[in-house]
């Protein structure tokens, strides 16, 4: 079997409304779809992180710079495909756009792979732990409105997600640290005492509003403060988690095995957050995970994206491996954007409908488990999206 055509796919389409978060807003919803042809009709789908010009830049690497590496090669041979591609763009660039592009042509090997042995992928990595995963859902974005308008809909919408049967929310800050407080406030009213909400930075506190507004999170019993710093910032990582008692979470922006190591060993983060559509795809995934795990670091992965993203992401959770064990571990959740995203909830022949499966199943998701990683895009949707690059 040999690959004879590697196509990247571009959706874009307008959202219902603008909606923020610490760093921008935005009015498009993007998705980064990459296809994989072989000689012998197997056809693997996989993702490529990154939103608008990012995703047109990324499709030019998929298709000008990785394409000519991969054609002719066993796509069974994703290891060796991968070390190629990442030792020739290693001049180029050893984060970034050129790790969320090979990511979206590793995880369509490993569908590939599945399809050809007939297997989840679950099943390849070595098998599922659980065959279902609870769910989170977030929301609470920031919009173009005053401090009180903002509270009183994140008040209303935490709880809302809570109805929806969800097992934890997750909300956006980003109007001050002050005002962010007020926020957090609002969501914790909302969804009572016993429920468990985390708060998304984005990067966007200086280390001395992230501790502001980390004490008051402490105050609150949120769950996890995430990427409340730059994530270059390693040292301030580290003395957040040592001075606060909210767990830091963290790992979206940092890419491959190497980057990986360097956050670890800084000692910076309680939960690990790696993004499989962005750090190398699932072959460098699995070797983050071991790196986390090796560190004693639980692992959350952050999920973003179209269906494709989500049913990977399924497969995953699936095959991680319960640390620290025990007889009721901690179980990892599946990140879920309660916003509406037709890339994620139409996309598919056979829509994955996370939100219906969450208030059926008490807040659960079931693991695909069809070959490869279990689902198909609708080709003609593709088309009524797709834009040029």
């Amino acid at each position: 079997m040999k690959i004879t055509k590697v196509t990247s796919h571009v959706l874009q389409c307008d959202m219902p409304e603008e909606l923020g978060y610490s760093q921008q807003y935005y009015s498009k919803r993007t998705a980064h779809l990459v296809e994989v042809e072989t000689d012998e009709g197997v056809t693997g789908w996989g993702e490529c992180f990154g939103p608008g010009n990012v995703a047109l830049a990324n499709k030019g690497i998929v298709e000008k710079v990785i394409q000519p590496m991969a054609l002719g090669h066993d796509p069974l041979d994703r290891d060796v495909i991968w070390h190629k591609a990442y030792n020739l763009m290693r001049d180029h660039g050893q984060k970034g756009m050129p790790l969320q592009a090979l990511s979206g042509v590793d995880i369509a090997l490993w569908d590939i792979a599945g399809k050809v042995a007939g297997l989840p992928v679950s099943k390849l990595i070595g098998g599922a732990f659980r065959e279902s995963v609870p769910a989170y859902g977030y929301g609470m974005m920031l919009k173009r409105e005053d401090v009180a308008s903002h509270v009183a809909r994140f008040e209303d919408e935490a709880a809302r997600i809570k109805a929806m049967g969800f097992v934890a929310t997750k909300m956006k800050v980003g109007l001050g640290a002050r005002d962010d407080v007020k926020l957090a406030a609002a969501v914790r009213r909302g969804v009572g005492d016993d429920f468990d909400f985390m708060v998304d930075a984005n990067h966007g506190y200086t280390t001395a509003d992230a501790f502001y507004v980390g004490r008051a999170l402490e105050e609150l019993g949120a769950y996890w403060f995430e990427e409340p710093v730059a994530p270059e910032d390693h040292a301030s990582y580290r003395e957040l988690r040592a001075g606060l008692k909210v767990n830091i979470a963290g790992g979206e922006a940092e890419f491959s095995r190497w980057g990986w190591k360097a956050l670890l060993e800084s000692r910076g983060l309680d939960i690990a957050q790696p993004e499989v559509c962005a750090l190398g795809g699932i072959s460098e995934y699995l070797r983050v995970l071991a790196l986390c795990h090796s560190h004693f670091t639980p692992v959350v992965n952050h999920v973003w994206g179209s269906a494709v993203a989500v049913a990977t992401n399924l497969q995953l959770l699936a095959a991680m491996p319960p640390l620290p064990g025990g007889l009721f571990p901690r179980e990892p959740w599946l990140e879920f954007d309660t916003t509406e995203n037709r890339f994620r909830d139409e996309l598919l022949e056979e829509p994955l409908d996370i939100q219906g499966q969450v208030a059926r199943n008490g807040g659960r998701v079931a693991v695909p488990m069809a070959p490869g990683i279990g689902v198909e895009p609708d080709r003609a949707f593709i088309r009524r999206f797709e834009v040029e690059g």
